[in-house]
């Protein structure tokens, strides 16, 4: 295998909490630990595009323990423009990835990192296998849905900020005898919603994973009037559709289409149902800023040392995880192709339903 000296690291994807860790864990460890050169390329696979190359050396000295408590990502991202698909201004599509792994050569690397969720690692992959490009991958995703491993970076900072938000939601809804509805992101899993909403004491968790009917929400709610309550909490995760199995959706700028609204949809219906006064608070991307949690700067540094280790050893193709309490890596082409939604038979529902949150479904 070739000599390592000079290793890319990008982020792609959406932003979460952690990734500046991640960012120097891998500083520290190439350089202090091999002696490598580390190039931080700005914007995901745009950086890669532009003339020249958007690029910068990482200099470990400005890498210190301040950039583990900072959100987002000094290099910044991008989560759209599909590098083998890419959207030109008179509307059509271009192949552009030739111009990607031009840009990589360009920046003379020996080897490129990676932090996304399976949308983005799946493109980089490919751009990989393409360009023959030594990659390896760092899961991050705030829906915590990529598959063969147990965390992926953000995910604990977005679940500690749905609960701090019914942790805030809880006495105003108390003191105005209100049902108190949470939107929380959760792209097309329920992760974020079950785990917050049982540790923030929600009394209705609505998950993509497990379809539901409105009158079996209201006919909780009504039970807790019955049982002395003013008031009552309901989280929803953004990808559960309405009765009738449309999705709620919005058309950003450039025609791009996201999830958002279904918080108000089952607030209204609520009213309708109840007659109880509703408000509706949808958490969006303050879910993906504000400071990391301990938990997800210890598994971004795990992570960062553990795929600048993988470098060393010309392990590639892979992509770092956790399981089983121990840090591991695992082909990409299984991380990627595994999904890993909420299992409606699985311990967290169990607990949700033990304690007598209503998922909706009875």
């Amino acid at each position: 295998m070739k000599k390592i000296r000079r290793i890319g690291i990008l982020t792609s994807g959406g932003d979460c909490a952690g990734l500046n860790a991640v960012l120097r864990a891998v500083v520290l460890r190439a350089v202090y630990g091999y002696g490598w050169e580390v190039i931080g390329i700005r914007q995901g696979t745009a950086g890669l595009m532009a003339r020249p190359v958007a690029a910068e050396v990482l200099d470990p000295a400005e890498f210190t323990g301040l950039l583990l408590r900072t959100g987002g990502t000094i290099l910044g991202t991008t989560n759209k423009g599909d590098p083998f698909a890419y959207p030109m201004p008179d509307g059509t599509l271009r192949d552009r990835s030739a111009e990607v792994i031009e840009g990589y050569r360009a920046l003379d690397l020996d080897a490129l990192i990676g932090i996304g969720g399976d949308g983005s690692l799946a493109i980089l992959r490919r751009l990989a296998v393409q360009g023959d490009i030594n990659f390896v991958g760092i899961p991050k995703t705030i829906d915590n849905d990529l598959g063969h491993t147990e965390v992926s970076i953000g995910y604990a900072t977005a679940v500690k900020v749905a609960t701090d938000a019914l942790d805030h939601l809880q006495p105003t809804a108390a003191s105005h005898s209100r049902v108190m509805v949470l939107e929380v992101m959760g792209r097309d899993a329920g992760h974020i919603a079950i785990n917050a909403g049982i540790a923030g004491g929600a009394d209705v968790i609505l998950i993509p994973e497990i379809p539901y009917r409105i009158a079996h929400v209201a006919a909780k709610i009504e039970r807790l009037k019955h049982e002395g309550r003013n008031f009552a909490l309901v989280v929803v995760a953004e990808a559960v559709k309405t009765e009738d199995g449309e999705p709620v959706t919005r058309i950003q700028a450039g025609g791009h289409v996201t999830y958002g609204g279904i918080g108000h949809y089952i607030g209204a219906r609520i009213a309708e149902e109840t007659g109880a006064e509703t408000r509706i608070t949808v958490l969006g991307h303050l879910q993906r800023g504000g400071m990391p949690t301990p938990r997800d700067r210890l598994m971004a540094s795990v992570f960062g040392v553990h795929a600048v280790d993988l470098i060393a050893r010309g392990a590639f193709d892979r992509m770092v995880a956790w399981s089983g309490r121990q840090v591991i890596d695992v082909p990409l082409t299984d991380a990627v192709a595994g999904y890993r939604a909420v299992d409606p038979d699985g311990p967290l529902v169990r607990t949700a339903r033990g304690l007598g949150i209503c998922l909706g479904d009875a």
